[in-house]
């Protein structure tokens, strides 16, 4: 004969999201030591390295939960929303990191012609990565001695160095959305008093992250 567990409190239920909120904050805390023959890299190792921890942890911590609340209630459905859509935003941030660097790998290892610094820093300004470059003089120097230390022109480091902290600034954004929703759904999971959490009716009554990604599904539409 089976007994059917007890389901976990509202405040095992918020503990959870708030852990997963501390893990994905963390990423962007993570340190990775980074050689000068690859200091173009340094804004995006920390999370390129920490990342895939975090990933593996949520998704034991995701299946340890499911293991506990085989019958969920709404305020377990309403933490599974929450914490399934954290999980699936970062797995995809983190992808889409992956390919930002691999790219930037690829750029450098493909010979270029030197260009003038001074012409590819007015350049990347204009671009697409939305950084504006204006250097002085001893960032100029700094520049060329970062190149000189990776073997490449000074205008192929600005242009790699570029990428790379639009790709951290990214991963950045997502790290903080997806903690920040994850901290509001614990706080709602707390402070709602009714046992009828989410009843999948009302857009209101969805986990923060979950309306986010709708949000941005329609805005992609």
């Amino acid at each position: 004969m089976t007994t059917d567990r007890a389901p976990l409190s509202r405040t095992d239920l918020a503990g959870l999201l708030t852990g997963a909120a501390q893990s994905v904050s963390g990423i962007l805390a993570a340190e990775y030591p980074t050689a000068a023959s690859r200091s173009y890299l340094h804004p995006v190792l920390g999370a390129l390295s920490a990342g895939p921890h975090v990933v593996g942890e949520l998704t034991d911590r995701l299946e340890e939960f499911m293991a506990a609340e085989p019958r969920p209630t709404a305020a377990g459905l309403f933490t599974l929303a929450s914490y399934a859509s954290a999980l699936g935003w970062l797995t995809e941030s983190l992808a889409e990191l992956t390919t930002a660097v691999d790219q930037i790998c690829t750029r450098v290892g493909i010979p270029t012609e030197p260009r003038d610094l001074a012409f590819a820093a007015t350049e990347d300004s204009e671009g697409e990565n939305g950084f504006d470059f204006a250097f002085n003089a001893l960032e100029l120097a700094a520049i060329r001695s970062a190149a000189e230390a990776a073997g490449l022109p000074p205008g192929d480091y600005v242009e790699v160095l570029s990428q790379s902290l639009l790709a951290a600034s990214r991963i950045t954004d997502a790290c903080m959305e997806i903690s920040s929703g994850l901290l509001e759904d614990a706080a709602y999971v707390l402070a709602e008093a009714a046992d009828h959490i989410w009843t999948g009716g009302e857009p209101g009554g969805l986990p923060t992250l979950v309306r986010s990604l709708l949000a941005r599904m329609e805005a992609a539409e």
